[in-house]
């Protein structure tokens, strides 16, 4: 399993393109019928996909973790962005269709992905972190998910962002978790840009075409730098950067946060006239 560790923003400041790359960028993430992760030192978080074709596939403990099976100090939060598929916690299934979230907590020893039909896979995203509390097993459909609208058609980010795991939905220990979508013609998100010191962030891009890309923006207000990010790809954000985008064409992405606070609106927006 990769791992990724912290890096400073003085340090962050001197980077080139390849160097930011290798150190914020989580690729190649999407192997057929196997679970690949990446392990961050941003508030332990880890992001991954299981990308079950022609088997069930079981998500099992890393040498990293040093933990008998992969929950047993840690939560994970789970959408499938493909075909329908089921997942398996403890002998108990869930049937999990298109942009639908799966909580499965702290403590349950056994997940197993599936795919119904080979011929249109599931395809399921995994953001996971510590957890010291133990909370249930909780499956949320989108229409189920908490809405915020946010912008507007005249700055091109008038978006949709659905909240599923966060403290008013799908309850979690430390977790916060959804997906962003946008409205016709619209293709910035995160703007005006914000960081937010206390927790830490991964986004996902998808439904993004393939020869298309997201332009990521990261890093102090006054030092930003950017990333080209393709189709399936993630970001891992610290706690000191803002974490902004556009793109070539129309895409949504999940996003993931870790930390000390489960408030969504716990965050300190930045000046768009003072980004650099």
């Amino acid at each position: 399993m990769r791992v990724i560790h912290q890096v400073h923003p003085e340090d962050f400041a001197r980077y080139n393109t390849q160097q930011i790359r290798d150190k914020f960028l989580l690729n190649n993430l999407v192997q057929q019928d196997a679970i690949i992760q990446t392990y961050t030192h941003y508030d332990r978080m880890m992001c991954g996909v299981a990308f079950p074709v022609t088997k069930p596939i079981e998500l099992v403990t890393y040498d990293q973790l040093k933990s008998e099976y992969f929950l047993e100090r840690r939560e994970v939060g789970i959408i499938n962005i493909a075909g329908t598929g089921t997942v398996q916690v403890d002998g108990e299934k869930y049937t999990m269709n298109r942009l639908d979230c799966l909580y499965v907590g702290k403590g349950k020893k056994e997940v197993v992905f599936s795919s119904n039909n080979a011929e249109e896979p599931a395809k399921f995203v995994l953001i996971s972190c510590p957890a010291h509390k133990e909370h249930p097993v909780q499956l949320m459909h989108p229409a189920d998910a908490t809405p915020t609208e946010l912008g507007t058609a005249e700055t091109a980010n008038h978006r949709v962002i659905n909240k599923y795991i966060h403290a008013d939905g799908l309850k979690s220990c430390q977790l916060v978790m959804g997906l962003t979508n946008f409205k016709p013609g619209s293709l910035w998100n995160t703007m005006p840009a914000h960081t937010h010191d206390r927790r830490s962030e991964v986004y996902f891009y998808f439904n993004l075409p393939e020869n298309q890309r997201v332009i990521h923006f990261m890093g102090e207000a006054e030092e930003t730098r950017h990333m080209f990010v393709a189709n399936e790809e993630a970001i891992v954000s610290p706690a000191w950067s803002i974490h902004s985008g556009v793109a070539t064409a129309s895409y949504s992405f999940i996003w993931a946060m870790a930390g000390e606070n489960l408030s969504f609106t716990d965050m300190d927006f930045i000046d768009i006239k003072t980004l650099k």
